[in-house]
């Protein structure tokens, strides 16, 4: 398969359907869509055959193309990260994987539109943490769960309003940032700097007011992140954690004990916030964000710096501080429905706390009158019956 051929191909599955996210290419069945989290088969005609390892194989060389560093990275580490573009169509961030002695790839499509803060629907806190002087603020969540959105929706805000450097450093790039007030750089993993941690200690030498960091996986990187918001710089990093507790913990356990105390005080000092996300159906088709947002207030700062116990957790100064932007899962959720963003049965299918959750939807429906009085308590018998799983999604 030559690079025209496999343009050609992923033309014909982007034309096939609505909403899709990804592209998933394996051997031993046809190209798969995936759309609002589920994989399914593209409608064409006539259908796509089954996919054979040589197919995937030439996918696989057609997307890495000449980088001999990622072939390289491909044949010795079994995996590496790519971007592509068909010209004029999409461009996306692709994962080349070998498995079972052949190889697979998944693409992830890309937005040519970088979303704005209104695009997603996030909260007003979010431009609070565009305006910060300086400090870490740490996007986090699982695989796929749209941080890299997020983060691509706050650096462009910054590049709409301050007239101030960013510098990104990313693997692979995704959203393409055209210079607005701001000025924005943006450096690739592996084509422009070698390491994270090199990365970002090169990227406080460019003159940056702002730097964003594709992911922070080790402690050398969260180390320089640290010096570099000590040092007067905004820095931005994801991280592939569950939520704000969840963070804290990981970022203490890559260090060793002795050390632990030194690193919690530090963070409790450069932390501004933590965002932790991840995708629910939409009514009506799509998926939206749940936010989880700590803010690093005084009681989260101690916490920070001398840790959780049972009755003083970063979990009730969340849900205890909406006074200053902070929001739980369940918080979020809850007013999700409210809006008519999401229905019932998304709510107790991944909350935490399903008892409190539930009152508060019982509130809302009374409060919207819109119903009679059986309709309501059938619909609310209904979400409470079997197919609730609370939880499901922390």
């Amino acid at each position: 398969m030559r690079t025209r051929e496999l343009d050609e191909l992923l033309r014909t599955l982007l034309e096939s359907g609505e909403r899709i996210s990804d592209i998933n290419f394996t051997p031993g069945k046809p190209p798969q869509l995936e759309i609002d989290g589920a994989l399914k088969f593209p409608f064409v005609e006539p259908p796509l055959p089954e996919l054979t390892p040589f197919m995937t194989e030439q996918i696989a060389f057609c997307l890495v193309g000449e980088r001999q560093d990622l072939l390289r990275q491909l044949l010795e580490q079994g995996s590496c990260d790519c971007a592509y573009e068909v010209p004029g169509l999409a461009r996306f961030r692709a994962n080349v994987f070998s498995q079972r002695g052949s190889f697979s790839a998944v693409l992830r499509r890309l937005e040519t539109r970088i979303p704005t803060l209104d695009d997603l629907a996030l909260p007003p806190v979010f431009r609070k943490m565009t305006q910060l002087e300086k400090g870490l603020v740490l996007v986090t969540g699982a695989s796929g769960q749209g941080k890299s959105t997020t983060l691509a929706a706050l650096v462009h805000e910054i590049n709409l309003t301050r007239p101030v450097h960013v510098v990104t450093l990313e693997d692979p790039i995704e959203f393409v940032h055209k210079h607005e007030i701001g000025t924005v750089n943006q450096r690739e993993l592996g084509t422009d700097f070698d390491t994270w941690a090199n990365g970002l200690r090169a990227a406080v030498r460019q003159s940056p007011k702002v730097i964003v960091l594709g992911e922070l996986r080790d402690k050398e990187t969260l180390e320089a992140a640290i010096n570099a918001s000590d040092t007067g710089h905004l820095v931005f990093a994801t991280m592939h954690t569950l939520g704000a507790s969840q963070t804290i913990h990981r970022i203490a356990g890559m260090f060793h004990a002795d050390v632990q105390e030194r690193l919690r005080a530090r963070l409790a000092d450069a932390l501004r916030y933590v965002v932790a996300q991840w995708l629910v159906p939409r009514r009506g088709g799509g998926r939206v964000s749940v936010l989880e947002v700590l803010a690093n207030t005084k009681r989260a700062s101690d916490l920070i710096r001398e840790g959780e116990n049972e009755t003083r957790t970063l979990a009730r100064v969340i849900a205890e501080g909406m006074d200053e932007g902070m929001q739980t899962f369940d918080q979020h959720l809850a007013q999700l429905f409210d809006d008519e963003f999401v229905d019932g049965e998304t709510v107790l299918h991944y909350c935490t706390d399903r008892d409190s959750v539930t009152r508060e939807m019982v509130r809302v429906r009374r409060e919207r009158g819109a119903r009679s009085g059986v309709a309501a308590v059938a619909e609310e018998a209904a979400d409470l019956g079997p197919g609730g799983m609370g939880g499901a999604g922390a």
